[in-house]
């Protein structure tokens, strides 16, 4: 491979410009702007079943759960 000194300036640019260009496109985004990438998100978490109903039920058996014990709690010590 040849050095830089060996070319001309203009084709050292050239290179350099190109090389930049190259660069930058490896950083590029496939969203334009953070709302197609939340929906991307969340139809992707969708299709993996991350929000399934049959889970959101846990929070509300957790509060029952800890209503009955607070409830017993209070009736223990009455």
């Amino acid at each position: 491979m040849d050095t830089i000194r060996q070319r001309n300036p203009q084709a050292a640019l050239t290179s350099l410009e190109a090389a930049a260009a190259s660069a930058r496109g490896g950083f590029a985004c496939m969203f334009s702007t953070s709302d197609e990438y939340e929906t991307a998100l969340i139809a992707e978490r969708r299709a993996q079943g991350r929000y399934d109903h049959r889970r959101s039920r846990w929070p509300a058996v957790m509060l029952v759960g800890g209503m009955l014990m607070v409830a017993a709690t209070v009736l223990l010590f009455n």
